[in-house]
């Protein structure tokens, strides 16, 4: 069995899999709801908006030249 992720030991219950006790899945469970993991996520830029329409117009000019 692997080592649970929290404190490490490498017994513990099937049940609680992959930490080895109910506590430990609490202690992760309070980390996420605590804020401290996060999955990382990329901010468009400010002007993201602006840079689409432009580069639909330009795609819509270029369509009308064919």
């Amino acid at each position: 069995m692997a080592k649970c992720p929290i404190c490490k030991k490498s017994d513990g219950a099937e049940k609680f899999r992959p930490f080895c006790s109910k506590r430990c899945s609490d202690v992760d469970l309070h980390r996420w709801m605590g804020g401290h993991y996060a999955v990382p996520a990329v901010e468009p830029p400010d002007d993201f908006d602006a840079e689409i329409e432009a580069a639909l117009s330009d795609q819509d000019a270029q369509d009308k030249l064919h």
